[in-house]
């Protein structure tokens, strides 16, 4: 039946030649390009949980008294979405596990992504003709950021409000423009009716079909230009050794993929993530203790924790030191991320070549040292965020270890930068002289 349906179909629409040429598709076999996959099962499945999450969300801002299955909090004013996600946790049936694996495939989503820029990266498969990949992947990353904290964002408890608090301050801190992008955002000063609804159109509407469309474009671009390939035997700008797409990749590529979902299942399932019954409801007058954005946010909080208390005054206007962690580091980062192709083609002009093979990481001691460097960078920033959790950990004082930390954010990754190139160099001559 199925021959015959598809010679039904071919006799009219000609498909069987494309699709033969769409299976002999050549992929590589090395496992670093499977983290580019790991991104898009988590996507999947992001918007499989995501579409459960949504007919039972509500997403209100209105206050009204919670009377539920979890009785710590009957009686208590809590918003409409906050109660809606109670509901969730509590009384529908694998609500609790649904929502968590929402949860962890956000965290594997973005993390995927940042292992699969550093590969690429470090791997220099960035240059001619991939540029536009390399854009196209740091957007991803952007709008998978910017989604992952609507997500946590919209659920209206202390955490996220918390959170939401900094992220208003954040933009009231921009010049000229501060006020407005808060008003467009966020409906004006935290919290505020509009708030959640309109995180919510984000979140579930207009960053996934942008997310979904650049990971289209994404894969387009992959299939017409063919993959990249790490140095080997028969393996060069013009040729590509791998597997082909049918049977053998794909059986490998539908394997990683339920393993995947598997894998998300169970820390859905085990491992708890976001007890928002925990903080309760958000209270502008009420601080949680030990509060933690998601990962992906950490280096952002450790740079608004480390940065020193200053601000600037321009004529009248005051730019207050928030706006120099929280705005123009992220941005001047960025920046500089999606120029680093271009800059280096800037001082190789003549090298105008479409380069199909990737460069090792000791092949390119300077790049390698700077990557390395950037890494340890975020780091400290990273374990800066949770400075306080730290502190309390290990007895100490909270001003001494922000000192340190301080201090090792411009140590650390000079003295990485060193040594990442003292090794790279090493290397290329020990290959040099076998």
């Amino acid at each position: 039946m199925i021959r015959g349906a598809g010679e039904w179909l071919d006799a009219r629409l000609h498909l069987a030649k494309t699709f033969r040429r769409a299976l002999n598709h050549v992929f590589p076999d090395h496992w670093s390009f499977m983290l580019g996959e790991i991104a898009l099962y988590s996507f999947v499945l992001l918007v499989i949980t995501g579409i459960f999450l949504a007919m039972f969300f509500d997403p209100g801002s209105a206050q009204t008294a919670y009377h539920g299955s979890y009785k710590a909090l009957d009686g208590v004013q809590v918003s409409t979405a906050y109660r809606s996600v109670l509901h969730l946790s509590f009384d529908v049936p694998a609500g609790l596990l649904i929502r968590q694996m929402h949860h962890w495939a956000a965290l594997v989503f973005v993390a995927a992504i940042v292992l699969h820029l550093g590969r690429i990266f470090f791997t220099a498969a960035y240059r001619r003709p991939r540029e536009i990949n390399w854009l196209i992947g740091l957007t991803l990353l952007l709008l998978a950021i910017g989604n992952g904290f609507f997500g946590y964002s919209i659920v209206g408890d202390l955490l996220s409000g918390t959170g939401l608090r900094i992220a208003y301050s954040t933009l009231l801190s921009v010049p000229l423009i501060g006020p407005r992008l808060a008003f467009i955002l966020l409906g004006g000063r935290v919290p505020t009716p509009e708030m959640i609804p309109r995180m919510y159109a984000l979140h579930i509407f207009i960053i996934p079909a942008a997310l979904a469309t650049l990971l289209g474009l994404h894969l387009l671009i992959i299939w017409r230009q063919k993959h990249t390939n790490y140095p080997g035997p028969g393996r060069t700008d013009r040729t590509l050794v791998g597997s082909r797409l049918w049977p053998s990749y794909a059986a490998k590529s539908l394997g990683l993929c339920f393993i995947l979902w598997g894998v998300i299942a169970a820390l859905g399932a085990f491992v708890q993530i976001n007890p928002v019954w925990i903080y309760g409801p958000d209270n502008p007058a009420a601080v949680l203790t030990g509060a933690q954005p998601d990962w992906y946010l950490g280096w952002m909080e450790g740079a608004l924790r480390l940065f020193p208390g200053v601000h600037l005054r321009l004529g009248s206007r005051l730019i207050p030191e928030i706006f120099f962690p929280g705005i123009l580091f992220p941005a001047l980062l960025f920046t500089f991320l999606y120029s680093y192709p271009f800059i280096e083609r800037w001082f190789l002009p003549q090298d105008t070549q479409a380069y199909n093979v990737l460069k090792m990481p000791y092949e390119r001691p300077f790049s390698t040292a700077f990557g390395c460097a950037a890494f340890v960078f975020l780091l400290v920033l990273f374990f800066a965020g949770s400075d306080d959790v730290i502190a309390a950990t290990s007895g100490n004082s909270v001003v001494a270890i922000r000192s340190t930390l301080r201090m090792l954010v411009f140590v650390a990754p000079a003295t990485t930068a060193v040594i990442a190139y003292a090794i790279c160099v090493i290397v290329q001559r020990r290959r040099a002289k076998s």
